[in-house]
C-alpha cells in the first residue's frame, strides 16, 4: 500500500443562518474542493481539519492531536481575519472578520510550527500567518491604500489578474527560475501591512507593492502566497504554482523521514 503524505487543510465555518435552506440552525465546517484536489495533484493526502473546541470534548481532542499525525497543514481562502487578532478596532462592521476561525487557524499553525512541519497559507491563509506572527493587515485595500489596482472583482472573480513581482534571489525566486509565467489571480481586499518579525517578504503586486508572497527566515517552514494557486489553469496563462506545492510537499516529506 503506498504510504501518502498526510496533508491538513484548514476549515472554513458557517454559523447557523435561518435564512439556509439546510442545516440553517448548525454550524457548518467545510473546505472549498480545489484546495485539497491541488494537495492531491501533488500526491498527497488531504485532510480536514475539524475544530475540536468546545465543551463536548473538554480537551480530550486537540489541535495538537492533528499536528502530531499529519505531515503538513495548508490554511486556505476565506472570509476576512478579525481586526482584534492584530489589536486593531473594526473600521466598519462589513470587516469583523471571524475571530471563531482566527483563533483555531492560529493554534493549528503554532501546534504545527511546534512539531517542526511545514505550514502553506493561501490568501486569508497567508494573512493568518502574518498575524500569527505579530503581523498587521490592511482592512480594506481600496479605502487605506492609495492604488488603482483591483485587487478583488465579484464579477471576475477567480479570474481576475495581474502581475507578480519576485524578490530577486528569494526562495520563490529560486523555485519559479524557469517558469517566466507571472500573471497570478487577486480575489481579496485585504493584506499584509506590518509584516510579522522574522518574516521576508518574497514577491509584491508591481503596480502598488501590496504584498503578495511571504516567508519565515528562521528554521520553520512557513510561507504564504496571496493568490490562489488552486485556482490557476493553463489556459488562463497564469503562473505555473506546481514548483511551490512541491517545495512544500517535500518539506513535509523530509520531516516525516527525519
Amino acid at each position: 500500500m503506498t504510504s501518502h503524505l498526510k496533508i491538513g487543510i484548514s476549515a472554513c465555518f458557517m454559523y447557523p443562518d435561518p435564512n439556509r435552506v439546510a442545516f440553517n440552525k448548525k454550524t457548518l465546517q467545510y473546505v472549498e474542493q480545489s484546495v485539497p484536489h491541488w494537495v492531491m495533484s501533488g500526491g498527497a493526502l488531504p485532510v480536514m481539519i475539524i475544530n475540536p473546541s468546545g465543551d463536548t470534548f473538554r480537551g480530550l481532542i486537540t489541535v495538537n492531536d492533528y499536528a502530531q499525525w499529519l505531515d503538513g497543514l495548508v490554511l486556505h481562502g476565506g472570509a476576512d481575519v478579525w481586526p482584534g487578532s492584530y489589536q486593531e478596532t473594526p473600521l466598519k462592521e462589513a470587516w469583523n472578520g471571524d475571530k471563531h476561525r482566527d483563533e483555531y487557524e492560529i493554534a493549528l499553525v503554532k501546534a504545527f510550527v511546534a512539531q517542526g512541519k511545514p505550514v502553506f497559507g493561501i490568501c486569508r491563509g497567508m494573512q493568518l500567518i502574518n498575524v500569527a506572527f505579530g503581523g498587521t493587515l490592511y482592512q480594506d485595500i481600496p479605502s487605506m491604500v492609495n492604488t488603482d489596482q483591483e485587487h478583488r472583482h465579484s464579477d471576475r472573480y477567480d479570474q481576475n489578474f495581474h502581475q507578480l513581482e519576485i524578490v530577486e534571489g528569494s526562495r520563490l525566486d529560486q523555485l519559479l527560475a524557469g517558469h517566466p509565467k507571472e500573471k497570478i489571480n487577486s480575489v481579496h481586499h485585504q493584506a499584509v501591512k506590518d509584516l510579522a518579525p522574522n518574516f521576508t517578504i518574497e514577491a509584491r503586486c508591481p503596480n502598488d507593492k501590496i504584498v503578495e508572497a511571504i516567508r519565515h527566515t528562521g528554521d520553520a517552514w512557513v510561507a504564504g502566497v496571496q493568490w490562489h494557486p488552486e485556482f490557476h489553469k493553463s489556459e488562463y496563462g497564469t503562473l505555473n504554482d506546481e514548483p511551490l506545492l512541491k517545495d512544500f510537499l517535500a518539506a513535509a516529506e523530509k520531516r516525516k523521514n527525519a
